[in-house]
């Protein structure tokens, strides 16, 4: 599946904005998680997780806690959210074109749907993955 490039504005305050470039990844061995690859023209770029169904919400009403978060604009103004990361190395907050990212997202629903994203999951390797884990961090 293709991946999203978006162009974002990141919002250093309330008037100054860095153009900031996005390609949003598309696993389908992984559909719940969305790979956001940030490129600004100065300085390291930034990946993360974000959970797909977070994306999907935050495009219409409030969505996510913590270290991500989206929202719509208000109406009137540009049809765009506002998608908020935060935690100890970094607080940015992003405008995101809406019509773009929801066409796009509506593709990953098409290829993994709502509800499905664990089926494909092997339940008995992740919790031996967890207790091994647990069990050689104890030892």
């Amino acid at each position: 599946m293709p991946s999203l490039i978006l162009e974002l504005d990141q919002m250093l305050d309330e008037f100054t904005r860095l153009p900031v470039r996005a390609e949003f990844i598309f696993d389908p061995d992984e559909p719940a998680l969305i790979r956001v690859e940030f490129r600004a023209e100065r300085g390291p770029g930034l990946i993360w997780h974000i959970g797909r169904e977070l994306l999907q919400r935050g495009l219409t009403t409030m969505s996510g806690s913590g270290d991500v978060r989206m929202w719509p604009t208000l109406p009137g103004e540009r049809p765009s959210s506002w998608l908020l990361l935060d935690s100890q190395e970094v607080e940015a907050l992003f405008e995101l074109p809406r019509d773009r990212l929801a066409a796009w997202l509506e593709t990953t629903y098409r290829a993994a749907p709502a509800g499905t994203e664990l089926d494909g999951l092997d339940w008995d390797g992740f919790l031996t993955g967890l207790l091994d884990g647990r069990g050689s961090a104890s030892a």
